[in-house]
């Protein structure tokens, strides 16, 4: 059984210490403890302990700079909703991409303009489909 997995879903302080890598790049513990949002602060161990979480999963990788150890992810922000959107479609969608699109339509959480969007998106998709060769299967 290999430790390391990027395809787990990020838990909701993972995900809040890689917004803080993503949009900052390259950080401390000290300077990922200062971008985290919320109050009350989290406390440094805290925010070192997850980071060395992050490091044994694989999502990230540390650097030795000076005396502090430097973080940087290895995941990406789009790998990271990818692999969320595959964890919610397999658990409450049995897999099906269409039956979660469908339970954002049925709901109303989707904008008439972005529902238009998304029709030109098949639209393409479903033409392109159409002129690639079959027997790549």
């Amino acid at each position: 059984m290999e430790r390391k997995s990027p395809a787990r879903p990020l838990t909701p302080l993972e995900l809040e210490i890689m917004k803080v890598l993503w949009d900052g790049g390259p950080a401390t513990v000290q300077s990922v403890q200062g971008g985290l949002a919320g109050a009350p602060k989290l406390a440094y161990t805290t925010v070192q302990t997850m980071l060395n979480v992050l490091h044994r999963k694989g999502k990230v990788k540390r650097r030795l700079k000076g005396r502090a150890y430097e973080y940087v992810p290895l995941v990406s922000r789009e790998m990271a909703v990818r692999t969320t959107l595959r964890d919610i479609m397999a658990r409450f969608f049995g897999g099906s991409a269409e039956s979660l699109v469908m339970s954002l339509v049925e709901s109303r959480d989707l904008k008439p303009e972005k529902l238009a969007e998304l029709k030109r998106l098949v639209e393409r998709s479903e033409a392109s489909a159409k002129e690639e060769p079959h027997g790549n299967s």
